[in-house]
């Protein structure tokens, strides 16, 4: 359903207690400051250029550390492009194509594998 402010307000104060802690001292108020982050009210989808780049960065690692022949010639050409080309375009010397599912598979199975890690550092 729809989220009421004092729902969203509930959400941001426990999200900012887990992030910051003790350290924090939170202000009357504080709980409503959600609203003053331009890109959670104005700007909608921002935040997808975040996760789209975070997946591709990802994917090229992947590529990287699979040992993909001439990697770093294949980089440095795709930033060289700047934004003249579409993803598509800079992605296929790589052997990546984000419009398939395994493309994500490659960012995200890296994502798990910190997961990973951090879980064991708590055993």
């Amino acid at each position: 359903g729809e989220l009421t402010p004092d729902d969203i307000n509930a959400l941001w104060m426990s999200v900012q207690a887990q992030s910051l802690g003790d350290a924090f001292d939170f202000m009357d108020g504080y709980e409503t400051f959600w609203a003053y982050i331009p890109h959670f009210v104005h700007s909608p989808f921002y935040v997808y250029a975040y996760a789209f780049g975070d997946g591709l960065v990802n994917a090229l690692y992947a590529a990287y550390e699979g040992g993909l022949p001439d990697f770093e010639a294949k980089y440095f050409d795709m930033l060289k492009a700047g934004g003249s080309k579409h993803h598509k375009e800079l992605l296929a010397p790589f052997g990546l194509d984000a419009s398939d599912p395994k493309f994500w598979d490659k960012g995200l199975s890296m994502i798990a594998g910190f997961i990973d890690e951090l879980e064991a550092m708590e055993d």
